[in-house]
């Protein structure tokens, strides 16, 4: 059975940082440079960077089949009314089972809820698996953005939203 659980404690946000590294290497190895996945997931994804993001306002989310945590999500409210979707990633063998689409809804609810007037997320502009799940979402690209994240890098990226 799939529940969302709030990550709070130390060891889930461990647990989830974990998780993030395994998906990271493992999704975007077609897309990006092992250096650049490395990189992010140190930046974004790692355990003082999740701490630091709970600590700032985020809150994380964890998939989890039968009690055994196989992805996560991560929102933030936002100045202008808005929701922004900082993470949704789920391990491989469990996409395909409409995991994603039931946090998506999940996370609309909240986002209703708090009384916000959108969701929206960036996604590598050569993501196209999950470019294709966020249009059957019913999510639209607003625009597209360049952003420097340093050591060298940048995220080409499209933002998607969807208003609530």
């Amino acid at each position: 059975m799939l529940t969302f659980e709030k990550i709070t404690s130390d060891d889930q946000i461990r647990q989830t940082a974990e998780i993030a590294n395994e998906i990271w290497h493992q999704h975007f190895s077609s897309i990006l440079s092992t250096e650049q996945i490395d990189y992010m997931v140190e930046k974004f994804q790692s355990y003082p960077s999740l701490k630091n993001q709970i600590d700032s306002g985020y809150e994380y989310y964890g998939f989890f089949i039968d009690g055994v945590q196989v992805g996560y999500f991560g929102i933030c409210e936002k100045p202008d009314n808005t929701l922004f979707l900082s993470k949704l990633y789920l391990k491989k063998e469990y996409r395909g089972n409409s995991y994603a689409s039931k946090a998506f809804e999940f996370i609309k609810n909240i986002g209703r809820q708090n009384g916000n007037t959108m969701v929206w997320l960036t996604v590598n502009k050569y993501n196209d698996s999950s470019i294709a799940v966020y249009k059957h979402w019913g999510m639209e690209i607003i625009r597209d953005e360049v952003t420097d994240i340093g050591g060298g890098f940048v995220m080409d990226d499209y933002v998607f939203g969807l208003r609530l």
